[in-house]
């Protein structure tokens, strides 16, 4: 009995010991592979930016950067793992509620999407470099459209 409970111990403490080496590029939260087929749902504008949710400046040019890109926010995830705890299928789902605004995670990974469109890059290389964490290091306060 004595050798079983120490090597169920000792199983479990192996098995705890190794999450530590889980691969995070297999955790990539949910995103839409291709352009999106039908109309996506609308991205919060115009008299729906204001109030608490948006007593910052950068929360409202967020949104604005958001309605312009649609297609490639629906094909990004999202870091702060709305999938998980809010069904969110996309870094777009963020932006058709006040969750976008309240969420630092979700405004840099659509300001670096925006900035990363101008710049020409496909949905895809977008999304590598969400992948690689390159959207961690924006300043939300100092972005402009």
């Amino acid at each position: 009995m004595k050798r079983l409970l120490g090597c169920l111990a000792v199983l479990l403490v192996a098995v705890a010991a190794s999450a530590q080496f889980a691969d995070p590029a297999k955790d990539i939260p949910t995103y839409n592979a291709a352009p999106p087929t039908r109309a996506l749902p609308a991205i919060m504008s115009g008299a729906q930016l204001t109030g608490p949710w948006f007593a910052h400046r950068y929360q409202v040019t967020a949104y604005k950067m958001a309605a312009t890109i649609p297609a490639v926010l629906h094909q990004q995830p999202c870091y702060c793992r709305c999938d998980r705890e809010m069904g969110h299928n996309s870094l777009h789902s963020c932006f058709e509620s006040n969750h976008g605004a309240g969420c630092s995670t979700c405004m840099k990974e659509d300001v670096y999407a925006y900035r990363e469109t101008k710049k020409g890059r496909t949905p895809a290389q977008i999304r590598g470099g969400i992948e690689r964490g390159e959207w961690m290091n924006i300043d939300l306060d100092s972005i402009t459209m």
